[in-house]
């Protein structure tokens, strides 16, 4: 029988450790990347008992938006490496955690939805990542948020969004807090004009396309990260991790912004907060 090296075997209980250690911290208390509490509450209620966060995952080094560049996260069907990789998993994407399993002394998340798919026969069996903080960063967030008539958003916070610049400025007074380009609606895809107000955030979305009556083209998008939606026909203002093309349009009617620009403006914009969209 073949003996495994020391070494081998110290390297294999160091990353068992690591990973429970992980296991841990995601599923036993708050996460070191907890996001500050918003003030709506959140959609999906829960008892005094429970705890009013769910469970997120960040990709922090997969490959990037056009799969050449860097070393994808692979997603397989099942919690192990014999399992089919059935997505490869891109920079700046979020996916919501049901929970974590242990096989064959390694630690996998369990993948599942916020809200419902327009093409569930797209996603086929289960989704597992493996737990690994050098690609892979837990979060814990209220998850979806929306606006009641409860709620009063605080009326210095704004976000303007410039189509002829293509340029995102978000003001707290006289204060700008950000300024980034982004890319909105193409020509037949156009953002939406107007004032509106952000009325629901979520920090993961599955979108796929087409979406009838307003584009008849194919995409298959999980873990849309950091959602603000300000209008009920389903544009919103989210983090993109497909693309590279920020300054010029390029989106099916939402804004666009890189990932991580799109997480610092969801830390900071309010459900309520007044979005303007100009020419």
């Amino acid at each position: 029988m073949n003996r495994i090296p020391a070494y081998a075997a110290i390297v294999a209980v160091t990353a068992l450790m690591a990973a429970m250690a992980w296991y841990a911290l995601i599923f036993g208390g708050m996460s070191k990347n907890t996001l500050p509490a918003a003030t709506a509450v959140p959609q999906q209620a829960t008892t005094a008992s429970e705890s009013p966060y769910f469970h997120y995952i960040e990709i922090i080094d997969g490959c990037g938006p056009y799969f050449t560049v860097g070393t994808c996260v692979n997603m397989r069907s099942g919690p192990g490496l014999e399992y089919p990789v059935v997505a490869r998993l891109r920079t700046g994407m979020v996916l919501k955690v049901e929970k974590a399993t242990v096989q064959n002394e390694r630690a996998w998340y369990k993948i599942i939805f916020d809200g419902a798919i327009r093409y569930p026969e797209r996603v086929a069996g289960n989704w597992y990542v493996a737990v690994n903080p050098e690609f892979v960063v837990p979060l814990q967030d209220v998850g979806d948020e929306v606006l009641t008539s409860d709620i009063t958003a605080r009326a210095a916070k704004r976000i303007v969004i410039d189509l002829s610049e293509e340029i995102l400025y978000a003001y707290d007074g006289d204060t700008m807090f950000m300024k980034q380009s982004i890319s909105t609606g193409l020509e037949f895809t156009p953002t939406p004009r107007g004032t509106f107000r952000v009325f629901k955030k979520t920090p993961s979305r599955y979108m796929q396309g087409p979406i009838p009556d307003i584009s008849d083209q194919y995409y298959d998008l999980p873990g849309v990260p950091w959602n603000l939606y300000f209008t009920a026909e389903g544009a919103v203002i989210h983090g993109a991790y497909w693309h590279d093309r920020f300054g010029e349009p390029w989106s099916h009617g939402c804004v666009n912004l890189p990932p991580q620009k799109a997480k610092e403006l969801y830390q900071w914009a309010d459900v309520g907060t007044t979005v303007t969209v100009r020419d």
